[in-house]
């Protein structure tokens, strides 16, 4: 996906660094379990905070030590694995191949062939996932119609385009029964967190779309003119970054309160002050992974 959704390790205690570095682990390896070694490339911050958010509710979830190929010569490291590891490994998948396909729409003939040789080389995995998480990769195609429906139209209304891709973050509940309370605030909570990371991926990306003529749905918005408007943007992504912390307070999150609370209130701050000065994408060289300190 994008990579904004991450915590502020340096505001872990040691037991909430490892717990979170156990479901980091953990993902990337049942992507590798589940989907082939080339699947643990997708291995993503945001895709991470989806299988906390699925684990604290969940059940049936262990811990189980395993080697880290990217490490071979380090002890094996914990991994938090179980059946919602296994629902948010498919879930990424699914949206990595469409991310891809999406890619492969937004370029050229000639600049697009790395998305389409990636897409290819994904497709036996999204299959798989598919065929696991059904409503789900139903419920994205959808979604990414629409979205593509009102980039196509470059539609100058920010709040809907927005709303068309938070849908589709929100339609990962479906890995919760339809009726479950947990279902409908989880969804509460992945349709504030997509509609911010909709803003401030429009923002970081503004300078490419310029270059390359692509749509952006804030330049669409302000006529060419959104970086004058960059206190509008910030207030109304605080605003859904708000909402998603409060759904989160609805849910009996356990042992992961420090860690989600952590995220959502330190770590989406700190990445949408780096994206909207300008210094995100250093930062992003710079950040270390959770494997990258001393155990």
């Amino acid at each position: 996906m994008f990579g904004y959704v991450r915590p502020i390790l340096d505001r872990l205690d040691e037991g909430q660094r490892d717990a979170y570095q156990s479901a980091y682990c953990g993902l990337c390896h049942t992507l590798g379990k589940r989907h082939g070694f080339l699947a643990r490339f997708t291995l993503q911050y945001d895709f991470t905070f989806l299988a906390i958010l699925f684990t604290a509710e969940g059940a049936g979830d262990a811990v189980l030590c395993r080697r880290c190929p990217a490490h071979p010569f380090h002890k094996p490291r914990p991994c938090l694995c179980g059946p919602k590891m296994d629902a948010a490994a498919d879930q990424s998948i699914i949206l990595t191949y469409h991310k891809l396909s999406d890619d492969v729409e937004d370029h050229g003939a000639v600049t697009s062939l790395p998305y389409r040789v990636l897409r290819r080389l994904f497709r036996g995995s999204y299959h798989r996932a598919a065929q696991a998480q059904p409503a789900f990769d139903a419920q994205v195609r959808e979604g990414l119609a629409r979205l593509r429906q009102m980039e196509e139209a470059w539609s100058a209304e920010l709040d809907r385009v927005a709303d068309a891709f938070a849908g589709i973050l929100r339609s990962a509940a479906t890995a919760f029964p339809e009726d479950s309370p947990i279902g409908r605030v989880l969804g509460e909570l992945l349709y504030h967190l997509g509609r911010w990371i909709y803003l401030i991926d429009a923002w970081d990306d503004l300078d490419e779309d310029e270059k390359s003529g692509r749509y952006n749905p804030l330049n669409a918005r302000f006529q060419g003119c959104a970086r004058e408007e960059r206190d509008y943007l910030d207030t109304t992504a605080v605003h859904s970054a708000r909402l998603a912390g409060a759904a989160a307070n609805l849910m009996d999150l356990g042992s992961w309160t420090p860690i989600v609370e952590n995220i959502l209130y330190l770590g989406l701050p700190s990445v949408q002050g780096a994206v909207l000065d300008g210094r995100w994408k250093e930062m992003r060289k710079t950040r270390r992974k959770p494997h990258e300190r001393s155990l």
